[in-house]
């Protein structure tokens, strides 16, 4: 059995009680970051060994990780944050799982994208999450040039993605560009943290709000372009 635990995306009160039962019973946690896993794992006293999975990693340790399944081990896959294969490593576990009919069973829980989402004030369906947009500029303009053109049931979607920090500015000016000044936004900054910050409005008044600010820590942008 291969579990797919969903943890905190930040206060680790925001764990649900059967996660915290799964990680107790299975015989080893997979994990992106060890680091991040035992700072959850200590804080619940929970004591298992640990699979370092990365995307630079995973064809070598795929398989081996298939093998203690198809042994009958339980294992458990999480992510430093937030719900597994989501912008993170442990899809193509799951596909080779899959392939070789190990039975899966998510656990579900955080996730940065719906939090981010219901907060915004912007309609929440029909919605698009393009994960993290690539570094170069002229990339991200490419991507938000096709979003112009997507129509679903008539009606644009809201757009939701991660941007570093360092990129914020840069990112709202192609899309002030791209979608138009009409476009309304949310930014998101370390959500359920003690520094929890959501900054909402038009492209033109985040953009002056932004400039005035030294943003830090994990961004997630939801947009409505009209």
């Amino acid at each position: 059995m291969l579990y797919l635990v969903s943890t905190p995306i930040g206060n680790l009160k925001d764990i649900t009680l059967r996660a915290l039962e799964i990680l107790k019973e299975v015989d080893e946690i997979i994990c992106e970051s060890t680091d991040t896993a035992l700072k959850l794992l200590n804080h619940y006293q929970i004591k298992k060994p640990l699979i370092h999975l990365s995307d630079e990693n995973q064809l070598q340790q795929t398989p081996k990780i298939i093998e203690k399944l198809k042994s009958g081990k339980k294992l458990a896959l999480i992510s430093d944050a937030g719900t597994p294969t989501i912008s993170d490593p442990g899809e193509f576990l799951v596909k080779q799982a899959i392939k070789e009919n190990v039975k899966i069973s998510p656990i579900p829980g955080p996730s940065a994208i719906l939090s981010s989402l219901i907060s915004s004030g912007l309609p929440t369906q029909p919605f698009l999450f393009l994960g993290f947009l690539p570094k170069k500029n002229s990339e991200k303009q490419k991507i938000f040039k096709q979003i112009k053109n997507v129509v679903i049931n008539k009606k644009s979607a809201t757009i939701a993605f991660f941007e570093s920090p360092n990129r914020l500015i840069e990112t709202l000016e192609i899309i002030k560009n791209v979608l138009g000044e009409k476009t309304r936004l949310s930014i998101a900054r370390e959500m359920t943290k003690i520094y929890e910050e959501f900054i909402r409005g038009s492209i033109n008044g985040i953009l002056k709000k932004i400039k005035q600010k030294n943003i830090k820590g994990e961004i997630t942008i939801v947009l409505k372009f009209l």
